[in-house]
């Protein structure tokens, strides 16, 4: 079942980082092994806390966790990926907790995960394997790990996959080629450049029969020939005369989805100004609310004017315009 890490924490989507740790160490010191012994909804507790900290702390892994939003995000992170690199002890050490049983060791994350969600995951991070640790802070119920959990993996691939702008819109599904076989990807709305998309087992196969790697797609979204993208919003430049910016006038804009709507220049407007059509952007994730249309108004300056246009615009300096 996906979880709401911000739930887990009790902070608001947007909060700031120390916010996330000060919610973390409130949550770490209360539900900490040594003070629930034998408690095991606060080990439960304790594991949840942790996972969402190691994320939300974790600039990238935030950024894909608000865009794919909790289950996206867990189809795309392993409970080795969320871990790695994540050194509990150090962390707690910084909050001032100590880790009973463990001295001077280091409680870090291992590579050797099994990929599920139970206490193996807690294994790696609080047993005695490989770490030199005396004791075990649960008070027994994780045993150390002695060897590899699994035979080798195959080794990860990465590729870039190029989109067009409209996939972004309406998110889409792509299929390519990877080793010979043809691999199908979702690809969700409000994707960015450079996001990662993980695809499970569709790596490298394992030389020593273990399980394949990952591949992962690294998403690139090519220029459109109309729109510019500036995070959810688009931008749409139109060139118009003058007068319409010194009368008013209307005009008539294409969005991204094909539609055709009519925009009112009201008169007196500058040059450069942009005019904004709400929600005709781009999604925020593949279920958050749309973007903004703006359409940027340049005027139009003839390389060369008729006897006509010459007079009139004669005229127009005359009075001061």
């Amino acid at each position: 079942m996906a979880q709401d890490y911000y739930k887990i924490l009790g902070v608001e989507k947007g909060a700031s980082l120390d916010e996330i740790k000060k919610a973390y160490r409130k949550l770490a010191l209360k539900y900490h092994p040594d003070r629930n012994k034998g408690n095991k909804e606060a080990e439960e507790r304790f594991k949840e806390i942790s996972e969402a900290y190691a994320v939300l702390s974790d600039p990238e892994k935030r950024k894909q966790y608000d865009t794919f939003g909790a289950a996206g995000f867990q189809e795309r992170y392993s409970q080795e990926e969320i871990f790695r690199n994540f050194d509990l002890g150090d962390i707690l050490r910084e909050f001032g907790i100590n880790l009973g049983g463990m001295g001077g060791g280091s409680a870090r994350v291992y590579t050797n995960f099994s990929g599920g969600a139970g206490p193996e995951i807690f294994d790696a991070l609080f047993g005695r394997a490989g770490s030199g640790m005396g004791g075990d802070p649960f008070g027994g119920g994780f045993t150390a790990r002695r060897g590899p959990i699994h035979q080798a993996k195959g080794q990860d691939v990465t590729l870039e996959l190029p989109i067009e702008l409209e996939d972004v819109l309406q998110g889409a599904e792509k299929t390519i080629a990877v080793g010979g076989r043809r691999v199908a990807v979702r690809i969700p709305a409000g994707i960015d450049s450079g996001t990662k998309l993980r695809v499970a087992g569709q790596g490298a196969p394992s030389p020593a029969g273990g399980p394949a790697g990952d591949l992962y797609l690294q998403i690139h979204v090519r220029p459109h020939a109309l729109f510019t993208r500036e995070k959810d919003d688009l931008v749409l430049e139109r060139r118009v005369p003058y007068s319409a910016l010194l009368l008013g006038t209307k005009l008539t804009v294409p969005t991204l989805d094909g539609k055709q709507l009519q925009v009112k220049v009201p008169a007196g407007t500058q040059a450069g100004a942009r005019l904004r059509l709400k929600g005709h952007g781009l999604p925020a994730g593949p279920r958050g609310p749309r973007g903004d249309l703006y359409v940027r108004l340049l005027p139009v300056v003839p390389k060369q004017l008729t006897a006509e246009q010459k007079r009139l615009a004669e005229a127009l300096a005359k009075a001061g315009l």
